[in-house]
């Protein structure tokens, strides 16, 4: 099918199926339905029906428009799974009641007589680089869909002029479905569904569900908030970000990212550091920056999956003193083979996680605000267990645990002999 035919084709008459289910749809349901937008967003409250919508949306597109390709994509083959089981469960139910729609159907792809076909796919960018030409693009807990997935799965649309759905709860202020629902722009139409809007959610409910999941648990699963989430282990991570370096240390910034000599007047007074967590499926991260009258600015990142080393040395600046997780001694061993100056660091959590919070206390460290996405995404991920078995739990759960690694080899290292020494309060504010 052309661009033009698409852009002109009807739509399809998908209120109409939802009450062929008997489902009596919402008003903002109804708004969804009977969207044309190439780009939608739900953020919407947990049991809101937003998966019923949109499990209806999928159908429909596939009923109506013959031909077509629907592809459904989650964190996990589980969750776009769930989501396809809802879509075969309103297709048995129009079946009883009309026609045979269905001409093949696997446990994870449908094939209807009209040609269309409904698939589902798990979170892995290798796999579905194969599909072209996709009517319909439909992301589930998208807050949790990886940026990689997300950057591989749009250019799926572009010959189709095919729709893209990202329905959600929020998971933190990070990611791709974040910045595109509060900087996307007319790009996006935007829905917002919290509980107190949903007719079948009683108050009674949301209160005990407020009590017994606290409060920011409660806002992100219930309220639709962007909050951070609870439990986090540096909740106060923003404090130490910083919008432009202090003018004197532009001239040192550039000459570090340049790989350059410093300038002579900084030449004994700044150092230049790096971490390194190693990874290959999951990320390699790399932090760097300098140290000028006891405060540590943290310049720039490299954040990057499945590329060798000789790839992410190319990505590093030079003259950088380097403390690396020190698991990966065939890593160290290579790089300073190659005539990188690293070092391994320490790798107790407990101990890296009092050194980062130190300097936090006071002050000390600072990261350039634009220069590492991925380092503050992490902060406001990073967090323990909310399971009550693990409440004093001292080590968080092992995961958005990459940049941050790198962080706390470097503090390590770098504060090894301030770590049992009395602090010095901050200077108050004028």
């Amino acid at each position: 099918m052309s661009n033009e035919t698409r852009k002109t084709y009807p739509r399809p008459p998908s209120v109409q199926i939802m009450r062929n289910l008997n489902l009596e749809p919402d008003p903002w349901q109804i708004e969804v339905l009977e969207s044309a937008h190439p780009r939608l967003l739900l953020n919407c409250s947990r049991q809101s029906g937003k998966s019923t919508v949109v499990a209806i949306t999928a159908l429909s597109e596939a009923m109506w428009t013959a031909d077509s390709l629907v592809l459904i994509l989650s964190r996990s083959m589980r969750q776009s799974s769930e989501l396809y089981r809802t879509i075969t469960l309103f297709l048995d139910r129009l079946d009883r009641g009309e026609k045979n729609f269905c001409k093949r159907r696997t446990a994870a792809e449908m094939e209807l007589i009209n040609g269309s076909r409904i698939i589902c796919l798990p979170c892995n960018g290798p796999t579905i680089r194969g599909y072209s030409k996709v009517t319909l693009l439909v992301m589930d807990e998208a807050a949790q869909v990886p940026d990689t997935l997300y950057q591989t799965a749009r250019p799926m649309l572009a010959v189709s002029n095919g729709r893209l759905i990202a329905l959600s709860t929020p998971f933190g202020k990070r990611g791709w479905f974040h910045h595109a629902w509060t900087r996307g722009g007319k790009d996006w139409q935007r829905v917002e569904i919290p509980a107190t809007q949903c007719p079948r959610i009683t108050p009674e409910f949301l209160a005990e569900e407020r009590r017994a999941l606290g409060d920011a648990i409660f806002r992100r699963e219930y309220l639709c908030s962007f909050d951070a989430l609870e439990g986090l282990v540096y909740p106060d991570f923003a404090r130490c970000v910083i919008d432009a370096l202090p003018e004197a240390l532009v001239p040192v910034d550039e000459a570090v990212h340049a790989g350059a000599d410093l300038p002579p007047a900084f030449r004994d007074k700044v150092r230049r550091w790096g971490g390194i967590d190693f990874g290959f499926r999951n990320p390699f991260a790399a932090l760097w920056g300098i140290t000028y009258d006891g405060v540590l600015y943290i310049t720039g990142e490299h954040f990057e999956r499945r590329k060798g080393l000789d790839h992410h040395v190319t990505r590093m600046p030079k003259h950088i003193l380097w403390y690396a997780d020190p698991s990966g001694a065939a890593d160290i061993d290579a790089l300073v083979r190659g005539n990188v100056k690293v070092n391994p660091g320490e790798n107790a959590i407990r101990l890296g996680i009092t050194a980062v919070t130190r300097r936090l206390e006071n002050g000390t460290l600072k990261v350039l605000a634009g220069r590492c996405p991925n380092l503050l995404g992490e902060a406001e991920m990073y967090r323990y267990s909310d399971d009550p078995r693990q409440a004093e739990a001292e080590t968080p759960l092992d995961e958005h645990n990459h940049a941050l690694g790198a962080l706390r080899y470097l503090l390590c290292s770098l504060d090894e002999r301030e770590l049992a020494r009395p602090q010095i309060p901050p200077p108050a504010a004028a």
